[in-house]
């Protein structure tokens, strides 16, 4: 029986969604069901992944649920419906089993602006299955995330493109 294990990408580097969708084409390539929720990412903004994602079968679903970043002085109320809804539809995944891999994309940003409650994710990682699989990315996780987890990994920023003045790149960042 496989262990599911409790994984999550976090820091400040370039590369916490990029690992997990590395992963999760690693798990479907070895027969495994696979469904990324994307807390941020917004349905009107075509991703690579997406358009990668359609090609896969159903084995290999990504659910675009987000309002996109939330930045300083901005109304959070649709960004906390959007991401209320993402949290939900998670819970609606792990309840009901049927995945081996749910990755939960840039949900330590939706924790970090109070869209949702650490609590609440606490709860969705003590309800997963003994043998899912559950991934969890972005910026500034929670040291009780850190905590709970199995493994953790930390992006860090060495070099950026962005510093330099270039912009996201179709493929690259998106």
């Amino acid at each position: 029986m496989t262990q599911g294990l409790v994984m999550l990408f976090t820091g400040d580097g370039k590369g916490k969604t990029t690992a997990a969708l590395g992963m999760a084409l690693r798990a479907w390539g070895h027969g495994m069901r696979v469904l990324i929720i994307q807390f941020v990412k917004s349905g009107r903004f075509e991703t690579g992944e997406c358009l990668a994602a359609a090609h896969l079968g159903e084995r290999f679903a990504i659910k675009t649920l987000g309002e996109g970043f939330v930045f300083g002085g901005e109304d959070t109320g649709r960004h906390r419906e959007a991401a209320q809804r993402a949290l939900a539809a998670a819970q609606k995944a792990v309840e009901k089993g049927g995945y081996d891999l749910v990755v939960l994309d840039e949900i330590t940003h939706a924790l970090r602006h109070g869209l949702i409650s650490e609590e609440s994710v606490l709860a969705l990682i003590a309800a997963k299955p003994p043998a899912m699989h559950l991934v969890l990315t972005g910026r500034g996780a929670p040291q009780a995330l850190i905590g709970r987890a199995d493994m953790v990994t930390e992006m860090r920023d060495v070099k950026h493109h962005y510093q330099g003045g270039l912009a996201a790149q179709k493929g690259i960042e998106y």
